[in-house]
């Protein structure tokens, strides 16, 4: 058995891990995205454009803001408003993200022909 052939493997899985443990779900690389590319977004807005439940998208933007990825910043208006923004930290995903866009468009090319 070779440890030292071993030793990388388990690096990259835990790193692989770590990554999906944060990013994982149906909602949070889009919610993502959106953010990195397109700036900040109020709550109702960025539930349409992500297509997504108030429900689900309170607990998304909730989870991605406690791994600091999210920011959220109550503007004080009449009503309330609440606004969200990626944090610099989230901005580190934005070349993973426009890759994920590539492969994403690229496979649907391939799958479906169209």
């Amino acid at each position: 058995m070779n440890i030292k052939a071993e030793k990388p493997c388990q690096i990259v899985h835990s790193a692989i891990q770590d990554t999906l443990y944060v990013v994982n779900g149906k909602w949070k690389l889009v919610i993502l995205s959106i953010l990195v590319r397109e700036g900040t977004k109020r709550f109702g807005e960025l539930a349409r454009e992500a297509k997504i439940t108030p429900r689900i998208l309170s607990k998304e933007l909730t989870e991605l803001e406690m791994n600091q990825l999210v920011k959220r910043e109550v503007q004080d208006t009449k009503p309330i408003t609440v606004e969200y923004s990626a944090t610099e930290y989230a901005e580190t995903l934005k070349e993973v993200l426009e890759a994920m866009i590539r492969w994403g468009e690229n496979h649907r090319k391939k799958i479906t022909g169209k």
